[in-house]
């Protein structure tokens, strides 16, 4: 049990990536009280992880992009802010009261304003043989890097997207090259893609970073195969191989670690299970908040920041956490600043050219047909471990909504609660009976969001409203009574 303790704040960030510690140290600057909570041990989010702020044993590995983090966690660390890590965030309600867990406490606060910093999630890759110990995404191969400067040898890497090969040339200088590279682009993406060859124009520093990491690619000699189809990962205890058709023919690699990845999508967990409007984004072919233009969600005061509103990546984030914080700070003044609207236009041009590119990217790397819709002995979810074949057969029964198929398979019910399977199970729903993404929809998602103990939820009771309160007072006026009668 805890004492009855009020804490309001004046902003509340969930999440300490670019566009969290942003968001937070502009906030704190112009003097509002600012509380962020995040799950790591140390800010950075994801693509700045166990970066400090004089850099990282290993930063000439993970290039100045990554580096780029040093000076925001320095800037975060300086700054007059509640720094909550390592801590389990399970529930928003609509009066802006955040709870979340730390060492084994529950605690809540009131927040004036919110904003929503949790960035992105793998999109799923199902295939058949995922599951094999071995197969591993890029981004936790990534992670892995960084925090502990461990790289798997003679890797086997599939799927799509820029981070495949900028994982690639980073195995590279640290001295442990992928064997090959399995790529599921197919060659009509090109065609497709160049409708949008304005924008890479203007987007055209990233196309000449990509290049490089090609050119890398060739010069270190790693095998590419570009086309991939029909991928499966092969073997007993472990991965031994990965299987795949390229060019008609079939090609099989042997490999005790595959590192999958297709690309990133927003985390919509929180804002799922806080009720907030999502849309269909059909260009990025996943679902994502809806927000006005100045990033604020369909609930007043409540505001999201980065890959969790969409994506754009770590420069798009670090721009919309100030966006974001002038929003607040305004909201906090209850009256117009001009110095606060001028900063906020200029804040929205540098995000419009920045975003400019994606159209293209999300086009040219889109994800793979089987990923959405895997073969039917294909686990797809892999909590409750149902296969693809499953769902179509339910779908096919006329169980064509994804709660339906939920209930009745438990796909979304396992500790993940939809996060791998989610996304793919709508897909083969949609496939498979010929509704729209927007028909079939999501899982409802429930309080709480992460894992939750009994005695966690018990601790946010106060001390003097415990139900057990009256039994100790009974049990202390018994005691005195044995006393006197003894007496």
């Amino acid at each position: 049990m805890q004492d009855e303790v009020t804490n309001v704040v004046d902003v509340c960030v969930i999440g300490a990536g670019p566009a969290g510690m942003k968001a937070a140290v502009r906030c704190s600057a112009a003097g509002a009280s600012v509380t962020v909570i995040d799950e790591q041990v140390r800010p950075g989010g994801q693509i700045y992880r166990a970066v400090q702020e004089n850099g990282h044993p290993n930063g000439h590995i993970f290039g100045p992009d990554y580096l780029r983090g040093a000076e925001l966690v320095k800037a975060f660390n300086q700054a007059e802010v509640n720094h909550v890590s390592q801590a389990t965030l399970w529930r928003i309600d609509e009066d802006n009261t955040v709870y979340w867990s730390q060492q084994g406490k529950a605690h809540k606060t009131i927040a004036k304003n919110i904003i929503i910093a949790t960035g992105a999630t793998e999109r799923p890759f199902p295939f058949v043989g995922w599951t094999l110990p071995g197969v591993m995404t890029a981004g936790a191969c990534q992670i892995m890097m960084k925090t502990s400067g461990l790289v798997p040898k003679q890797a086997v890497m599939v799927g799509t997207g820029p981070l495949l090969y900028l994982l690639a040339a980073q195995m590279i200088d640290a001295g442990s090259p992928p064997k090959a590279i399995v790529d599921t682009q197919q060659s009509d993406g090109y065609l497709k893609s160049l409708r949008f060859a304005s924008n890479a124009w203007t987007g055209r520093k990233y196309l000449i970073k990509g290049l490089g990491l090609l050119a890398k690619l060739r010069k270190a000699g790693i095998k590419r195969y570009t086309g991939a189809t029909d991928i499966e990962a092969e073997g007993t205890d472990s991965v031994q191989e990965l299987v795949f058709k390229c060019g008609g023919n079939k090609v099989s690699l042997e490999t005790e670690t595959v590192l999958a990845h297709i690309g990133v999508i927003p985390n919509v967990q929180l804002t799922r299970a806080m009720g907030l409007e999502h849309q269909w984004d059909a260009l990025q072919v996943c679902w994502k908040p809806t927000l006005d233009e100045n990033n604020m969600s369909s609930r007043q005061g409540v505001f999201i920041a980065g890959d969790s509103g969409g994506i754009g990546g770590a420069l798009v984030a670090e721009l919309q956490g100030e966006l974001v914080a002038c929003q607040v700070l305004q909201s906090l003044q209850n009256e117009l600043s001009r110095e606060l609207i001028n900063e906020s236009l200029t804040l929205k041009e540098l995000i419009e050219h920045e975003l400019a590119v994606r159209p293209f990217l999300e086009t040219l790397y889109a994800p793979p047909k089987q990923a959405l819709c895997p073969s039917d002995k294909t686990i797809v979810c892999r909590c409750e471990e149902v296969t693809a074949g499953q769902i179509r057969q339910h779908a096919a029964n006329g169980a064509n909504g994804i709660n339906q198929i939920k209930t009745y398979t438990r796909c979304g019910m396992g500790p993940c609660q939809g996060r791998y399977c989610g996304s793919t199970v709508a897909h083969i729903i949609s496939d498979k009976i010929g509704l729209s993404m927007e028909q079939v929809g999501y899982y409802r998602l429930r309080n709480p969001i992460k894992p939750l103990k009994l005695g966690e939820l018990a601790s946010l009771t106060p001390v003097n409203k415990s139900f057990m309160e009256k039994y100790k007072s009974e049990g202390a006026s018994h005691e005195q009574r044995a006393k006197t009668v003894q007496q």
